[in-house]
């Protein structure tokens, strides 16, 4: 009885030591993170109550037993709690600012069921007397309220707290917005304007009352890269039985229509440390697609500009009845983990350019190629088909440089939601 007593004491202060019981709006991704690192303390510490005698081997596989069960318990209660508190303790949010920004803060906050948080509507800061120099698109659905009712809207709403998603705002604006919004709201948050040199692991620092920001990449160590590698390994293999069935399928899909030319197409791309390799993939277009879409642009100037632009046609009219459905279920990429395990692509990483990309990828290309290049990434997960060309080249470059085993994991299921419902193409 001694032992079990300070096994639930030692357990419910190291929780209470890494924040577990605190009330905040954090994402799922962050709760089970900081929970694994919680037990996986606990389980360590409480290696020290272990009486030393016969069975010491049973209670370090008891201990071993008991903390992996709390921790699945403690992420199903996590989560449970906060959707079925989330009415009572969920605070009501006014998004200042219609753009891109504001857009991607509330499709967060709407599909974060974790979040106590609820997006009341937004503000559009499109106003030539009050801020000339400010001019957002409506990007936003939902309750858009005029910058000149912004105090009203906030009593009688009952806003507890204001983002303000305005990056490009210049000084003399944020002030304007914080002198309206002091005292009138609990909390006040803002999107910052950065560079890409900006990262997770930036330090804010105070230098004698002065607020300098310390930028670096974040160190990799070789445990997490061996890890990666493991990873990789497992997902390559798990990948390779799906591919199996779907080659059959594709190649009888394809001779019912007719077409004998080879499943599989290999592609030149570009890898680590920019050294080429050649990419497998099921082909999804007719025969000889190059040089129908040469054909298709000389023919339409439209389409010129369309692929110049996006490196892709959203309705391309190379591809096969079988192309289609593997692009709309995301399968075309399969064959990738013949990739993945020869060591040429990661389960996670950069999409993988094509050559003749170099010359549009600029100041990024560093970024890109010193990563191994990824089956899914940021693009995939966070964006899919509706992604420029330069705003996934920005997501690979994030990537690189705030790169993690949990951001893996985080985008390996999201990835995987994503394809169940269909969402785009890889």
């Amino acid at each position: 009885m001694d032992y079990t007593l300070r096994f639930v004491i030692l357990y419910f202060m190291i929780q209470a030591m890494f924040g577990h019981y605190r009330v905040s709006t954090l994402l799922i991704w962050e709760e089970v993170q900081l929970l694994i690192k919680s037990h996986l303390c606990f389980y360590m510490a409480s290696l020290l109550l272990i009486p030393i005698g016969k069975r010491v081997l049973y209670l370090l596989l008891f201990n071993l037993l008991i903390t992996f069960l709390m921790f699945i318990f403690d992420v199903f209660i996590s989560r449970t709690i906060r959707i079925l508190l989330r009415n009572y303790a969920k605070e009501r949010v006014l998004i200042i600012g219609t753009g891109k920004e504001a857009q991607q803060l509330g499709h967060v906050v709407k599909t974060n069921r974790f979040s106590l948080m609820e997006v009341v509507g937004y503000v559009d800061v499109n106003d030539k007397e009050l801020f000339p120099r400010i001019h957002q698109s409506i990007e936003v659905e939902g309750d858009i309220y005029p910058v000149k009712n912004l105090v009203k809207v906030i009593e009688q709403q009952d806003i507890d707290t204001a983002i303000i998603a305005i990056p490009n705002a210049s000084r003399k604006q944020m002030d304007h917005f914080m002198s309206i919004l002091y005292n009138k709201v609990e909390k006040i948050k803002y999107l910052p304007r950065t560079s890409g040199m900006v990262t997770f692991d930036t330090k804010v620092q105070d230098f004698d009352g002065m607020l300098v920001i310390s930028t670096a990449k974040g160190k990799t160590t070789k445990g997490a890269l061996i890890m990666k590698r493991l990873i990789d390994i497992a997902g390559g293999l798990a990948g390779m039985i799906i591919l199996l069935p779907l080659y059959f399928y594709v190649r009888k899909k394809n001779h019912a229509n007719g077409d004998y030319d080879p499943i599989f197409f290999t592609q030149e791309r570009i890898g680590k440390n920019g050294k080429p390799f050649k990419i497998y993939k099921f082909r999804t277009m007719v025969p000889n697609a190059e040089t129908v879409l040469e054909k298709l642009m000389e023919e339409n100037p439209a389409i010129r500009e369309e692929y110049e632009t996006n490196k892709k046609l959203r309705n391309d009219p190379r591809i096969t009845a079988a192309g289609k459905v593997l692009r709309e279920k995301s399968l075309d990429e399969f064959p990738q983990f013949i990739n993945v395990i020869k060591g040429e692509m990661s389960m996670v990483g950069p999409r993988p350019y094509l050559p003749r990309e170099i010359k549009d990828m600029g100041i990024y290309y560093n970024s890109v190629i010193g990563c191994t290049p990824g089956v899914t990434g940021m693009w995939q997960s966070h964006g899919r088909s509706d992604v420029s060309f330069d705003d996934r080249l920005k997501m690979d470059d994030y990537y690189y440089r705030n790169w993690t085993i949990w951001l893996d994991l985080t985008i390996l299921i999201k990835t995987v939601k994503m394809v169940f419902k269909g969402e785009g193409a890889l």
